[in-house]
């Protein structure tokens, strides 16, 4: 495939045609993650799809197309995920405590780390005109910390003092480093120490006494 052309809005597809694209996106993520966008190619991703270079050209003539098809992909899977209900619109610090506690205790964590950001960081090296893609999936999962801390501004359970843009940031960016240096060292420490950190900053704008960070790890005076 060549990547000349931009990813092709798909007509609709029957539900079969659905299950197929599905399939071969999924692969895709699969062997870009393992081998490297460069090192993909059309008969690897054929067999492991079980699909025919008609039905892969069909549904992606060009690899350009396959590949922002994938981000695609891959994004709405994790954006979906943190919008779900198990989070509750991270409108309060218990809310982003278990989304920690999911990555922290989930068994692979240390060893498949970030889905987004395990195909960023393939992609991100080629010469393909995909990064304004990548940055705007990352974009919109910051975006849901942002939201979640504006509405606990506006709720007042964190100050006015709260950058929350900049609090999202710093949350993504635990995330993401957590979860490189957890992969590295195949030790889940790394991204439990850096969520931590993170959140306990984040808690530090709490407006009530008793979540307050400060006051629970000072030991008491005698």
């Amino acid at each position: 495939m060549e990547a000349t052309t931009r990813a092709r809005v798909p007509h609709k597809l029957t539900d079969k045609g659905q299950a197929t694209r599905a399939r071969i996106l999924e692969h895709a993520a699969e062997l870009i993650y393992t081998k490297g966008v460069h090192a993909t190619n059309n008969e690897q991703l054929r067999r492991a799809a079980g699909v025919s270079g008609s039905q892969l050209n069909h549904y992606f003539p060009t690899k350009e197309s396959l590949v922002l098809a994938v981000i695609a992909w891959q994004a709405d899977r994790v954006l979906a995920f943190h919008r779900g209900e198990r989070f509750a619109s991270f409108g309060d610090l218990d809310a982003f405590r278990a989304w920690a506690d999911f990555y922290v205790g989930y068994e692979r964590a240390f060893q498949e780390g970030c889905s987004l950001g395990s195909l960023a960081s393939e992609i991100i090296k080629t010469d393909l005109d995909v990064h304004d893609e990548l940055a705007s999936a990352f974009d919109q999962w910051r975006d849901i910390f942002r939201d979640g801390l504006q509405h606990m501004q506006r709720l007042g359970r964190i100050s006015t003092d709260a950058d929350p843009t900049q609090l999202a940031n710093l949350l993504l960016s635990a995330f993401q480093g957590g979860s490189l240096l957890a992969q590295v060292a195949r030790d889940i420490t790394p991204l439990k120490d850096a969520l931590q950190a993170a959140i306990d900053y984040v808690q530090t704008f709490a407006t009530s006494p008793e979540v307050d960070v400060l006051q629970v790890r000072q030991p008491p005076t005698v």
